[in-house]
């Protein structure tokens, strides 16, 4: 049946019981935390425009620098997905989607806020912005106008020009950088999510060159052109297990190694005068960031930041600034500006903490643990400040989405609540987790799913076995993928878990193949099978054939739009367990995607999560 509950009284660690009212405050407050990010730097380097959600969900901003009050530049109750900064600094571009359906718009606005202007103007199909061309008179996107399954490539004149098309081609392609004189673009082809090609499009004569070997599937990522415009840096794992920096020769398609780290680069850029190059590793979930002079590759001395996450990294256009959004497990993202030639690291936002003492957050402990096949498995393990590992804490383990993704020790107000409330959190990075090497991702392939379930599972026997979580106080909880984990898990080991959370999850493999958008079937088929190869696979490895195993409570969560996993996912496994007469509760957002962004929705969502763990953890028995 489909459980209503009021909120009953919550436990508060070291607190009285409160009232509902009480408690929905307290929760309230740590949701009001607030995050910057995305920097887009003026061309002199010194304004930025950023993305925060101090109205309740991302919005551009400007601020001039330091010590400055922001300026709000877009308003609305959608979300903003991404802000670029002109390479004249006379207008940005921003995109935008409507109640989290993916399929964003690209905008044009002045740095002062007026002049706002829809450059795509079809709600119905999806544009992926590229870039400026150098000298800002044109940018490009990808998008799925001809058919809703294929991305062409298109580029229009600002302010006011039509889309042109540049690039047709059946499959996964997004516009990337602009060559030096603004006459090509690299154009990328994605064939899974480990399998990409690169082409050089002429937009003159429209011919496009394919610059990658053929027949050997690698990543390329994050391009950019030499000064010269003879070759290009990017980033890629063609041969190697991690991602390194390398350099492409256009005319004779060879690519050689320059830097090959032990880790996966995420990213780089090159500074417009071509001297130097910035990287951000990814050193077991923490990132790196490393400047170094294009023609020695010497290290260039950078300022102390922060230990956390890194994103958004560029250069202002004379190489002096460095602009980076920075986030930590106990720090909420913050916009930051590196002066090179002062060799200093300023905080360009003070995101407000909600009136919370950041002394009580608390930072994980990076720990490994074995699997059934001896293979070490990387987690991030929560423990609530002052507790005892006597095997009476509740627990929450939880699933990452992607496979292809990581758990990484970024700020999460859920994490922080939970953590004060007195439950533990493990994060594990199973098998099929990248961050590890290819061959790590590739582990969870197919018709080795169930093994990443295992993975999941083991760590909940190192929890018990270690003292660290009770037993019978343990939850699973996951995201779009991480929801199918939580379904799996709570089916395969139905003994393990006293409840189970599925948020966006997939529970039919071969109707979430046949439903999601077109243009992700193929890639989503490389890593869980395809409908015509591998149907009774599909079918027998899905969570909603084995709804008869589950014992534990589950609350199911999902937003209506979501063009990823279609709500149907949600509806399906919520049938079959009412049907069951088992306990479940549903709770569907008519304004939201894949995931759940708007503030007062988070606040409904996290409010039931909190009244749903309490009652089914701190309510078994000792």
């Amino acid at each position: 049946m489909l459980w209503k509950i009021s909120l009953p009284l919550l436990l508060l660690v070291g607190q009285p019981v409160s009232t509902d009212q009480d408690s929905a405050v307290l929760f309230r407050r740590f949701l009001n935390i607030r995050s910057s990010g995305a920097p887009g730097m003026s061309p002199d380097g010194s304004q930025m425009a950023f993305m925060t959600n101090i109205t309740g969900v991302n919005q551009v901003w400007r601020i001039e620098g330091p010590g400055a009050w922001p300026h709000q530049l877009t308003f609305g109750e959608n979300r903003v997905l991404g802000v670029s900064w002109s390479p004249t600094g006379e207008s940005l571009i921003f995109s935008r989607d409507e109640g989290g359906n993916e399929f964003p718009q690209i905008f044009l606005l002045k740095p002062d806020g007026t002049g706002l202007k829809n450059l795509t103007g079809h709600p119905e199909w999806i544009h992926y912005f590229g870039d400026f061309s150098p000298d800002g008179k044109r940018i490009s996107f990808a998008s799925n106008r001809r058919n809703k399954a294929y991305f062409d490539i298109y580029v229009v004149d600002l302010p006011d020009g039509e889309p042109k098309l540049a690039y047709q081609a059946d499959g996964y392609n997004r516009a990337g950088a602009w060559s030096p004189d603004g006459k090509r673009i690299i154009v990328t082809t994605w064939n899974s999510n480990f399998d990409a090609e690169l082409r050089v499009v002429d937009l003159d004569s429209g011919e496009a060159t394919r610059i990658t070997a053929e027949g050997q599937m690698a990543r390329y990522e994050s391009t950019n052109w030499a000064k010269d415009g003879k070759s290009i840096y990017c980033v890629s794992d063609l041969g190697r297990d991690f991602m390194g920096i390398a350099t492409i020769d256009l005319e004779t398609r060879s690519m050689v190694y320059k830097d090959t780290p032990d880790w996966d680069v995420g990213g780089i850029e090159i500074s417009r005068d071509a001297k130097m190059i910035l990287s951000v590793q990814n050193e077991d979930g923490y990132s790196r960031l490393r400047v170094r002079t294009l023609g020695d590759w010497k290290d260039v001395s950078l300022p102390a930041l922060p230990r956390g996450l890194i994103s958004s990294v560029s250069f202002s256009q004379d190489g002096r600034f460095i602009a980076l959004a920075l986030q930590g497990p106990t720090a909420t993202s913050d916009v930051w500006r590196i002066d090179l030639d002062e060799g200093k690291a300023e905080k360009i936002t003070r995101s407000s903490l909600a009136g919370l003492d950041p002394k009580k957050f608390t930072e994980p402990e990076l720990i490994h643990y074995p699997t059934f096949d001896d293979l070490e498995i990387p987690a991030f393990l929560y423990l609530p400040r002052g507790s005892s590992k006597d095997g009476t804490l509740p627990f929450i383990v939880l699933a990452h989405g992607g496979p292809e993704s990581q758990d990484r020790p970024r700020f999460s107000t859920f994490r922080q609540f939970f953590l004060q409330r007195g439950y533990g959190i493990l994060a594990p990075n199973v098998r099929g987790s990248t961050g590890y090497g290819k061959e790590y991702s590739h582990l969870d392939d197919v018709r080795n799913r169930a093994h990443s379930v295992e993975d999941l599972v083991r760590g909940v026997d190192y929890l018990v076995e270690n003292k660290i979580a009770h037993p019978e106080k343990i939850a699973v909880m996951g995201g779009s993928y991480g929801g199918f984990m939580c379904l799996a898990s709570i089916t395969s080991f139905p003994d393990k878990f006293a409840a189970g959370i599925d948020i966006v999850g997939i529970a039919n493999f071969k109707t979430f193949l046949e439903r999601t958008g077109p243009w992700r079937r193929k890639l989503r088929e490389a890593e869980y099978g395809s409908l015509e190869e591998d149907g009774e696979f599909l079918e027998k490895t899905s969570p909603l054939n084995h709804v008869d195993k589950i014992t534990a409570p589950l609350l199911v969560i999902h937003g209506k739009n979501d063009p990823r996993v279609p709500v149907d996912e949600a509806e399906q496994i919520v049938e079959a367990l009412r049907s069951r007469d088992h306990p479940v509760e549903y709770l569907l957002f008519d304004d939201e995607g894949h995931g759940v962004a708007k503030l007062k929705n988070r606040i409904t969502m996290y409010t039931q999560i909190v009244t749903f763990l309490d009652r089914y953890l701190l309510g078994a028995s000792e």
